[in-house]
């Protein structure tokens, strides 16, 4: 497959989110998984200094239902 038979990856903005859970990760952009071509987005978290994370883009940007209630996994914030 060449480079413009290559599908445009999803956009996502960078900057500060908050997981679910509450830790905050800064999101620097998203990738292509070299083997699968599966988006994947990129990211650090803000609380310790464990490196650089990869995260399927769909999980990274899907919903998922905590104590009943449909919730981003990563929320946006400002900063």
């Amino acid at each position: 497959m060449s480079d413009a038979d290559l599908p445009p990856l999803p956009p996502i903005t960078p900057g500060r989110y908050r997981h679910y859970k509450g830790g905050e990760y800064e999101v620097l952009a998203t990738a292509r998984h070299s083997e699968t071509l599966e988006a994947v987005v990129v990211y650090r978290p803000l609380y310790n200094d464990s490196g650089w994370w990869v995260r399927p883009y769909e999980m990274f940007t899907g919903t998922l239902a905590v104590d009943g209630v449909v919730r981003a996994r990563f929320e946006r914030i400002a900063g």
